[in-house]
């Protein structure tokens, strides 16, 4: 799983951006975003400027996903929805007190049982994640400044629902538009998607599922980024299966 997330960026930078797989150099910001660190510049000269693509990817549980747009800030974030190992709910929940509103504790303690509740606990978390991400601020940013109101409607899986509302210091932000999402029972996704950039005059087409890809289609694009050396492969072909060490450990016991 660790390697998906990249496999993700450079499918998206290869197909949709057209940069050479080979090409490709991706790095993170100092607080941890993504982005592409060459070739600094994609397309022709002679073709008009184009607003700049963001993206970002997120991974948990049993996926790893990637959001893209062009013009517009974006931040992805998925969780899954687990029971805390080391303690009960109700002081999991007095754990993590500073990091929601008195409105979104409120909301999350009223979804019924705990594992209802805890299904709220991780949705607000993602969308939180999500914008976090997108504004590309890291854990320095105090998350009860943003307060978020969803959507009155369920979250089903096969649709994506965008009526959530993001308070920011309790003045509803009309410029952001978050995407939430199920990818099954147990994985909530949120897409935060930031102002249109004065480059970009597109308006948001209607928000769409994930699509999910196997690992052949991840590679479909690939290129090798190094020449191939056989010497070192059938240098490879003949090494133990294990270390010695490891055997002699074994054998001893």
């Amino acid at each position: 799983m660790q390697n998906q997330p990249w496999l993700l960026l450079r499918k998206f930078v290869c197909e949709k951006m057209e940069v050479p797989w080979s090409e490709i150099r991706l790095d993170r910001s100092p607080r941890g975003k993504p982005y592409l660190a060459a070739p600094l510049k994609v397309g022709l000269d002679s073709e008009p400027e184009q607003p700049a693509w963001s993206f970002n990817v997120s991974h948990q549980g049993d996926y790893a996903v990637l959001a893209a747009d062009q013009g517009r800030q974006v931040g992805v974030d998925i969780m899954k929805t687990t029971v805390p190992g080391s303690s009960s709910v109700p002081e999991f929940f007095r754990i993590m007190t500073r990091q929601f509103t008195a409105y979104e504790w409120s909301v999350i303690q009223s979804a019924g049982s705990e594992d209802q509740q805890l299904t709220a606990f991780y949705r607000h978390w993602a969308l939180k994640e999500s914008f976090i991400k997108a504004i590309g601020t890291g854990l320095g940013f105090n998350l009860q400044r943003v307060e978020f109101h969803l959507s009155s409607g369920p979250l089903a899986q096969g649709r994506a629902l965008r009526q959530t509302k993001m308070h920011l210091d309790e003045e509803e932000e009309e410029d952001w538009v978050f995407e939430e999402s199920l990818l099954d029972g147990d994985h909530h996704v949120a897409v935060a998607l930031g102002p249109q950039d004065k480059a970009g005059s597109e308006a948001l087409p209607p928000p769409s599922t994930f699509t999910l890809l196997s690992f052949s289609d991840l590679i479909a694009s690939a290129s090798p980024l190094t020449e191939e050396d056989s010497d070192y492969w059938d240098s490879f072909k003949m090494k133990a299966e294990s270390p010695q060490r490891q055997r002699d450990t074994q054998a001893s016991k």
